[in-house]
């Protein structure tokens, strides 16, 4: 069971881009007038884990991804039917901001590690326990939407 609370992961990626940026610089990609860009996808990324806490909450189900045992509900709707993991996504967009934003290559590295992490030790935790809850339900929403995008 993931034992890490997976937004500490995020922010835990998020030192290490700036310290990767600052200790281990390879070139500056993004100029300083675009760290506006690297913003916008943070707005980005808040709207979507703010959407998908909102469809947990209207659903009547828990959305702390450590009590997995309480899922009670199988949301599917708004940013569901696009992703199974719309705040993993969210916080992957919060991290290419804050990429964008510290404008080298080297924080940029850190993204699929942020992926590999929540997909490995939090996604596949997850798809167990509501295999075992939601049975057929969630296999036929597993086949039919990805599990990133």
């Amino acid at each position: 069971m993931p034992k890490i609370f997976p937004p500490l992961i995020a922010a835990i990626i998020a030192v290490c881009m700036w310290l990767l940026q600052r200790y281990l610089p390879v070139m500056v990609l993004i100029p300083d007038e675009w760290k506006g860009v690297g913003m916008l996808f943070v707005a980005i990324a808040l709207v979507i884990d703010l959407w998908s806490l909102f469809l947990f909450i209207r659903a009547r189900t828990t959305f702390h991804p450590l009590k997995l045992d309480n899922t009670s509900a199988l949301v599917t709707s708004g940013m569901y039917r696009l992703t199974r993991n719309p705040m993993y996504l969210g916080l992957l967009l919060l991290l290419t901001g804050v990429a964008i934003w510290l404008g080298g290559l080297t924080p940029f590295l850190m993204l699929p590690v942020f992926v590999w992490i929540i997909s490995n030790h939090q996604i596949i935790h997850e798809e167990r326990i509501l295999e075992e809850k939601f049975e057929q339900h969630y296999l036929e929403y597993k086949q039919k939407v990805r599990r990133w995008l």
